[in-house]
């Protein structure tokens, strides 16, 4: 059964208000803005954000009122520095206070990790000594019980919707991803629903031919979304390069609530879907992110 749906129903059937969503599980590159603008432009609300480092697509779904929580490592501009509506948030609660459950990049992932395996939490020591412990109820000393030494409890993670880019997938929910996973792995098999978001649409085939990559078993996916481009700022690797301008233009045009309206009506709510955001970046831009080498992986025989 083929499981493709476009980017506007995806939202509209698999992300109702109050929901929590993980994405930007592949850290700086494999982030899906395209959904995120989706949901601002249905109006998606108290939605809990959840990821580690999602350079500025938190900070825009903050700055249009969707977001109630953020349980993340970072928020801001990887770039350029500051997430500015992230901080008007929690500084002074506009255009509404936000929960803040803080992370690292590690207990993040065990929190995956620790769903994804069906345990209630997993042990660190890494988070001791430090104020992750005052901001994050998810996360508590315990101790050892082998040896009585202290240790983080990481309490499991179970999104309800995870946004997960990918090179190639087929219209049953197999897919490849390559280049720099993060916690992709964890969070598709960690969450309730899983949504991937295709460059490229493939035959079967092509995904049972190098069984290694499948990213996921495909009956955990509910929806495969192809939509070109749809990572843009953020890189996907073998198809285009991080967008380092645009990350400039934001910062600066983010720095006022005004500023922030002005920018996203013009990216955001007066675009058509996706494609009018690709054609008000223009083929120029697009062509010069394009990857311009070619850096094939070594064939694999998986001959008997």
């Amino acid at each position: 059964m083929s499981k493709l749906m476009t980017m506007h129903d995806a939202i509209s059937q698999l992300v109702p208000s109050g929901v929590s969503v993980v994405m930007g599980t592949g850290l700086e590159g494999l982030i899906p803005f395209a959904a995120g603008h989706e949901m601002i432009r249905q109006h998606k609300r108290d939605l809990t954000l959840m990821g580690p480092i999602s350079d500025i697509l938190f900070d825009q779904l903050i700055g249009a009122g969707c977001a109630e929580r953020v349980v993340a490592a970072w928020v801001g501009n990887v770039s350029a520095g500051l997430g500015h509506c992230y901080r008007r948030a929690v500084e002074r609660g506009e255009p509404r206070p936000i929960e803040v459950y803080d992370h690292s990049n590690f207990t993040f992932s065990l929190a995956l990790q620790a769903a994804a395996q069906g345990v209630p939490y997993l042990p660190t020591r890494t988070a001791l000594g430090t104020d992750l412990l005052k901001t994050n109820p998810g996360l508590s000393v315990i101790s050892s019980p082998y040896d009585d030494a202290p240790l983080v409890a990481v309490e499991a993670v179970e999104p309800d919707v995870a946004f997960i880019p990918v090179q190639r997938a087929d219209d049953e929910g197999g897919a490849h991803c390559w280049g720099a996973l993060g916690v992709t792995p964890e969070a598709c098999l960690a969450s309730r629903t899983v949504v991937l978001v295709a460059e490229e649409i493939v035959d079967h085939e092509v995904i049972v031919s190098d069984p290694n990559r499948v990213l996921t078993p495909p009956f955990r996916v509910a929806a495969v979304v192809h939509e070109p481009l749809g990572s843009h700022p953020s890189p996907v690797q073998g198809h285009y390069g991080r967008d380092h301008a645009f990350y400039e233009e934001y910062h600066l045009a983010s720095r006022t609530p005004e500023g922030f309206e002005r920018w996203l009506d013009e990216w955001v709510m007066s675009v058509d879907e996706r494609s009018g955001y690709l054609e008000k970046l223009g083929p120029e831009r697009l062509a010069a992110l394009r990857s311009g080498t070619r850096r094939l992986a070594a064939e694999v025989d998986y001959g008997y």
